[in-house]
């Protein structure tokens, strides 16, 4: 059975730094492209990175761009977000998803085959 467990979420000030983990199992975590999105009423689910099998190849949505660094530790079955320079529109509720094997469209919620539960960031003063 796949599961995909977020943790790290949290409350940050303007500014600040976290790190979000995504513990995987149930599926051979090395071989797929896995993903971050994040979730607020007003914009709804919107992608946030990508990472490919390897862990050489990353992408990042033009709002977190040169303040978010994603990571896998394929030893460990474990997907990271690393936040930095945290803004309020960082605020959301965080998901890792397993996107399928092969899978290139990081925006195209039909092409992923499971997601965590969620983790929420909190940015404010």
């Amino acid at each position: 059975q796949v599961q995909l467990v977020e943790s790290g979420g949290g409350l940050a000030h303007p500014g600040g730094s976290l790190r979000l983990s995504c513990a995987a199992s149930g599926f051979a975590f090395s071989n797929y492209p896995m993903a971050w999105a994040r979730h607020t009423p007003e914009k709804g689910l919107e992608w946030v990175s990508g990472i490919y099998p390897g862990g050489t190849s990353t992408y990042y949505a033009d709002s977190v761009k040169g303040r978010f660094t994603i990571s896998r530790d394929d030893a460990k079955n474990t997907l990271y977000l690393q936040m930095n320079s945290l803004e309020p529109e960082d605020t959301a509720l965080y998901y890792c998803g397993q996107l399928r094997r092969g899978g290139s469209y990081w925006s195209m919620w039909e092409e992923y085959e499971s997601w965590g539960q969620g983790t929420q960031v909190t940015v404010s003063s």
